[in-house]
């Protein structure tokens, strides 16, 4: 075995970028390839901790290591910990720089590891933007992909974080929650409330911890949706010729699966609308029937998908019954006391005796997102920017 001691030596710390002189007595080798990982809080400029890791030695004279660090370069070094481990986490705010020693049986230190310094500016580009779509209990993100891009061999993954928005105000909550992490420039908020509205912000993280300031923040809601609603013309079939898009029974505020979407009879007078067939051309028409129901088209064109429908225009609704055709979007408002609600539809089919529609609701008072994605292929973004964000 290796002698442990050796004659006294004067070694100057110059690994270490230390101007102090340090007297070392062990026969230990320095401590080799010393890394570190941060930890990311959510705050660029304030991480939860450092993680360092460095070459164990198998030595049976090591006792244990010290950890040495300093806020400054021009600071001076300072015992920050002691472990038998080769690896030791600093928690709160990271040092500037670090080294470590290993420590004989007898006390005496080895020579210092090479430091390592933990900088800001290696962070990596911030995602440069971010858009949202709304689906059912979920929202889907999508941002640029621009931090990868710019240092592919440094990127780590996204950190998505996301907390309440008032639509009143325009403001996004304080309390943030980390929703995930993902390699890909996308990412599926789901278990989520619909008609809750949400705020949303991603961060870029590097391979060695750092993470970047947060992408522009983005609000959007989740809303119930579905696909391929039948209802019948009044005169075909009365008890299935109405569409009520929610009917809150237990009046909770919350929209059950059970409470949306309901086909019902056209002769209530509590639906938001049933459908009338021409006697003269057998066209098929939509009618407001709730009092404070009003509809509208939503374009002078057909629609790709319902998905094209994406806010609820501000006027241009009517009582008047309006005709239903193939491949056409409308618009439905309802006013009900001082709550206002919005729910959309495309027709996809109109035959003699019944239509088929696609539909949405909003059920979040006056929020008038609308949009879905689904599965389907066609997409557009909803939701929108925080003003006076990041």
């Amino acid at each position: 075995m290796r002698s442990r001691l050796l004659a006294l030596v004067l070694v100057a710390l110059v690994a270490a970028g230390c101007e102090n002189k340090t007297l070392f007595l062990s026969a230990l080798p320095a401590p080799a390839n010393l890394a570190y990982q941060l930890e990311p809080s959510g705050d660029p400029n304030q991480p939860a901790g450092i993680l360092l890791v460095w070459d164990d030695e198998t030595d049976p004279s090591l006792a244990s290591y010290r950890i040495y660090s300093r806020g400054s370069s021009s600071s001076d070094w300072g015992l920050r910990g002691e472990t038998t481990s080769n690896t030791f986490h600093d928690n709160g705010v990271p040092h500037l720089q670090y080294y470590v020693t290993a420590v004989d049986v007898d006390g005496n230190e080895s020579d210092p590891s090479a430091a390592v310094t933990a900088h800001e500016r290696l962070q990596l580009d911030r995602p440069a933007s971010l858009t949202s779509i709304s689906l059912n209990g979920a929202i889907d993100l999508l941002w640029s992909d621009n931090a990868y891009t710019s240092d592919p061999g440094r990127f780590k993954w996204y950190r998505i974080y996301s907390t309440g928005y008032n639509l009143d105000t325009g403001l996004c909550d304080a309390s943030w929650f980390l929703e995930g992490t993902t390699v890909a420039p996308e990412f599926l908020s789901g278990a989520l409330d619909d008609g809750v509205p949400r705020c949303f912000g991603v961060s870029a993280v590097s391979s060695e911890g750092y993470e970047s300031l947060w992408s522009p923040l983005r609000q959007d809601t989740p809303r119930p949706d579905a696909r391929n609603v039948l209802v019948w013309a009044y005169q075909a079939s009365q008890p299935q010729s109405g569409f009520r898009f929610w009917n809150d029974g237990n009046h909770d505020g919350l929209a059950q699966p059970a409470e949306l979407g309901v086909v019902a009879d056209g002769n209530r007078t509590d639906i938001d609308f049933w459908i009338y067939r021409d006697p003269t051309d057998s066209s098929l028409w939509i009618v407001p029937e709730f009092s404070g129901t009003s509809v509208r088209t939503y374009a002078s064109s057909p629609l790709a998908d319902l998905t094209s429908i994406d806010f609820a225009p501000d006027s241009g609704y009517t009582r008047d019954m309006i005709e239903a055709v193939p491949g056409y979007g409308y618009v439905f408002q309802n006013i009900e006391g001082q709550k206002v609600g919005y729910g959309a539809l495309r027709v996809t089919h109109v035959g003699r005796d019944y239509l088929i529609f696609d539909w949405s609701f909003q059920t979040d008072p006056g929020n008038p997102e609308l949009q879905l994605r689904g599965k389907l292929p066609v997409a557009h973004a909803t939701g929108g920017k925080v003003a006076g964000a990041m």
